[in-house]
């Protein structure tokens, strides 16, 4: 990730039930390889310049009212690699009435994925 300054960054803290099922499934169906930090409470795992936060919990609801939205050209090229990947409970890639172009994913505890970008800067 660039240093600067200046430079500000938003990085989502999601609720996991299981921490390692969580860095199973980010790393295998969803690409975050990257494992920058994990105690026995805490993950956190990147993927080209997004970056999550993972903290253990016993409380499914808190991970099935989660959310996070990435958004950026490249999410043609997620997407696709997603579907390579064999991902579960992956939505099709659409323009919405919002006029955005999306697509969604659960993770296994109930954490919702939400990927978008404006139509017209697709560079995939």
């Amino acid at each position: 990730m660039p240093d600067h300054p200046d430079r500000l960054e938003a990085l989502p803290v999601l609720p996991s039930l299981d921490l390692d099922e969580t860095q199973r499934f980010y790393g295998g169906e969803l690409g975050f390889t990257a494992t920058v930090y994990r105690e026995h409470d805490y993950l956190i795992l990147r993927r080209d310049e997004v970056e999550l936060h993972f903290w253990l919990t016993d409380d499914r609801s808190l991970c099935e009212r989660s959310s996070v939205y990435i958004r950026g050209g490249a999410i043609g090229r997620w997407h696709a690699d997603y579907r390579r990947r064999g991902a579960k409970n992956l939505s099709d890639l659409a323009v919405r009435a919002w006029n955005m172009e999306e697509f969604y994913i659960h993770d296994p505890h109930g954490n919702l994925l939400r990927f978008g970008r404006v139509p017209q800067a697709a560079a995939d």
